[in-house]
């Protein structure tokens, strides 16, 4: 008889199941359940994209790319990135189109973490870079940004962690769970306390199309003195509709760019080429599309956090992405609680604040990437859970 755990590595093992996966394989044994849980569009792939990927099919465009990825695409990213962030990257050798915006995550995180580095994690946060980190033998150490400093990392809570074993710091804004966004000062004053440090600064701006109420993204890397030290990460799949196509990049110094690039040829190649062809064309022709999806958040955003607080729960307003992260602390519930009961009471599958670090106890994870239909019904079945459940407090 094997013996599995002797098999399978000890980090393996020691790793958590995502406490996002855990709810949704609950919700999918149940019927009627209404999701706020995933952070996917609802909104189908513009059709041009999906006629550029059929002509590229039609015409037998399927063959590997470069590994770094089409030429073409390297060179729209890199325009992209100089109208919108204001930087420049020469798409020879410092952009790599990745498999999704996850594996450009992976690969700058292998590329530059070893055994006792110490990775800087804002929290709360998405929930794959400490367990990346932990993988390569790096220790994540968490940043815990304040509802009060709306969720914005400071460069006080910065300058207490950094030690001389800090490697990496993970900047991920506009931020999933939280939909805060740092603001240029912001920014201006944590390249302040980093400039004469070693630090390298992953920045994952996969929601950078994503802001609202006047505030445009602003990337750290162009902030001056910063585009030398700063990976940024981007993608399709949230801006673009695009989840499935699996597709993002990273661009960043030639000289981390050219190993991590030697990690992406042995573990995946290239990148799809068909989602290659695709994301040419909703970068060069579907700036509208995308605005079109934003002025739709953007009702479904002030919808849900109106529809929060008028059922006493405190729901900070974000800036960007497309949740919530309302307060459930006066219930006296725990968020796995919370959650767990919604489910099993209301059918409403919502996610525990604490699966993005033990921060987020105390509150939720609401997507709003859905119709307003959709939203509607949720918040009407999540205030007749409130109401029974204030009733039973008092009975």
């Amino acid at each position: 008889m094997l013996d599995y755990n002797k098999i399978v590595s000890k980090k393996a093992r020691e790793m958590k199941p995502s406490g996002i996966r855990r709810f949704f394989d609950l919700a999918a044994t149940m019927e009627d359940v209404i999701t706020l849980g995933i952070g996917e569009p609802d909104f189908q792939t513009p059709w041009s994209i999906r006629r550029a990927a059929i002509t590229a099919l039609e015409k037998g465009k399927t063959f590997y790319t470069a590994n770094s990825g089409l030429a073409k695409l390297r060179e729209v990213i890199s325009g992209y990135l100089k109208k919108t962030i204001h930087v420049e990257y020469n798409p020879a050798d410092e952009i790599i189109v990745t498999v999704g915006g996850s594996e450009a995550i992976d690969l700058a995180i292998r590329a530059i973490v070893e055994p006792g580095d110490e990775v800087l994690v804002v929290e709360p946060s998405f929930v794959c870079y400490s367990p990346l980190v932990e993988l390569c033998g790096g220790v994540a150490v968490p940043l815990i940004t304040k509802r009060e400093n709306l969720f914005r990392l400071t460069a006080d809570e910065l300058l207490a962690k950094i030690t001389d074993k800090t490697k990496l710091l993970v900047l991920p804004y506009p931020n999933n769970p939280t939909g805060a966004v740092m603001r240029r000062d912001d920014l201006e004053k944590l390249a302040e306390v980093l400039k004469d440090t070693n630090v390298i600064v992953l920045s994952d701006e996969i929601y950078c199309e994503l802001t609202y109420g006047g505030q445009k993204h602003v990337s750290i890397a162009e902030i001056p003195g910063m585009r030398e030290r700063t990976l940024v990460v981007n993608g399709f799949s949230k801006s673009y509709a695009m989840t499935g196509w699996r597709l993002g990049y990273v661009s960043g110094p030639k000289e981390i760019i050219k190993h991590m690039l030697k990690i992406h040829q042995y573990g995946i190649m290239c990148s799809p080429t068909i989602s290659q062809y695709a994301a040419i064309e909703a970068m060069e022709n579907c700036e509208g599309d995308v605005r079109m999806m934003v002025e739709e958040y953007d009702r479904r955003r002030r919808f849900v956090v109106d529809g929060f607080n008028n059922l006493g729960l405190d729901c900070f307003e974000p800036e960007g992405a497309f949740y919530v992260f309302p307060c459930i602390k006066s219930l006296g519930m725990t968020s796995e609680e919370f959650c767990e009961e919604l489910l099993q009471k209301k059918h409403v599958a919502v996610i525990p604040g604490n699966a993005f670090g033990d921060c987020g106890e105390g509150f939720i994870r609401v997507s709003y990437a859905y119709s307003l239909k959709h939203l509607k019904e949720a918040l009407s079945r999540i205030r007749e859970f409130i109401d029974e459940f204030n009733a039973d407090e008092k009975s």
